[in-house]
């Protein structure tokens, strides 16, 4: 089984019918969807960079382009896997059948909507209690659940580790082996030493908070990544630094527009390594620094230049080295082929 955590259209505006009819659902411009119904996934992307944004108003990259192709066949072919979705202060779940789905065309019911082919997947009755009826509130769960179980993303697949605690807290189930893991205990404390949780105010206060936070937290890894850039262009230009460095010229005109471009990259990769697509993680005392959001550039061999850039998990960044980008996109695709086998 596997488990997705997974928001409907922009501004969730599907939300409600999949809760209402029992479905997990995702969508495409009608323009696109004749694209996928072929298999074209070439011309899908082609196509939605040109025509489409991420909920960040920002043009997607290739990479994430070529994520959204996917979404509406794992949606269509679900079957058996647990889906989750947070909807103010609760989480709710299902879990998909093997009926098949259906499509229907509607106008978005959002500003500047588009036509769409929205693509239902049947599923049990969604339900926000655990399975032995305990009521699955958001301000209750442990703060590293909340790290992996809310997205910026359409949709996002649980690690085996992630999955099996997500199962557990459907469940009902002991989480200690998990809440007395070290890093989940560090995790803990760093909450304890930041921000109170917001616990008063209406739904418009709670939204509004959240989205600052996550603006900020972007803005945090972003000024980091910057500084890193120009601090490596400095000791790389033309000196040697305990071994003879290539010159990485830095070809923006301040740390502020790198910082600038950074942050819109991130938005047009839906907050995604652009290498991987895991959830990149941003910048936080005791986070899991192997995924916290790093700079790459496509061509080693290149400059700090737009066009030549990408954010990536950290750890993807030290696999790849100076390796081809190319070739390391195909490894990666490798591994994660035998990884679904």
């Amino acid at each position: 089984m596997k488990v997705y955590i997974a928001n409907f259209g922009r501004q969730n505006y599907e939300w409600p019918v999949c809760r209402d009819r029992g479905t997990v659902a995702t969508m495409n411009a009608v323009r696109a969807q004749k694209f996928w119904e072929a298999n074209d996934r070439e011309g899908y992307i082609a196509d939605r960079m040109v025509h489409e944004t991420t909920a960040a108003g920002k043009k997607p990259t290739k990479a994430t382009a070529s994520r959204w192709f996917n979404l509406m066949t794992i949606i269509a072919e679900t079957s058996g896997d647990m889906w989750v979705h947070k909807d103010g202060d609760d989480l709710w779940w299902t879990v998909s059948r093997r009926d098949e789905p259906y499509f229907e065309t509607k106008m978005e019911p959002i500003e500047r909507g588009q036509e769409v082919v929205v693509c239902h997947k049947p599923c049990e009755k969604w339900s926000n209690v655990s399975k032995k009826g305990v009521r699955l509130r958001w301000n209750e769960l442990h703060p590293k659940a909340k790290d992996f179980l809310s997205t910026e993303a359409t949709l996002q697949s649980l690690s085996a580790l992630y999955r099996d605690y997500t199962l557990a807290l459907i469940g009902g189930e002991d989480l200690s082996p998990w809440h007395n893991d070290p890093l989940w205990a560090k995790r803990r404390e760093a909450s304890r030493n930041g921000y109170a949780p917001v616990k008063h105010g209406t739904l418009a206060d709670r939204i509004a908070y959240q989205r600052a936070s996550e603006l900020f937290s972007a803005a945090d890894a972003a000024e980091r990544m910057a500084r890193t850039a120009i601090g490596t262009t400095n000791s790389a230009n033309g000196q040697v630094v305990e071994r003879v460095v290539k010159r990485k010229d830095l070809k923006f005109p301040s740390a502020a527009a790198l910082q600038d471009y950074i942050a819109d990259l991130m938005a047009s990769q839906e907050y995604c390594c652009e290498l991987t697509g895991l959830p990149l993680e941003f910048d936080e005392v005791n986070g899991d620094q192997a995924m916290f959001a790093s700079l790459d550039r496509i061509d080693s061999s290149g400059h700090y230049v737009p066009g030549n850039l990408q954010v990536v998990c950290r750890f993807a960044n030290f696999w790849k080295g100076a390796s081809d980008d190319g070739e390391f996109r195909r490894l990666i695709s490798v591994v994660r082929s035998v990884a679904i086998s």
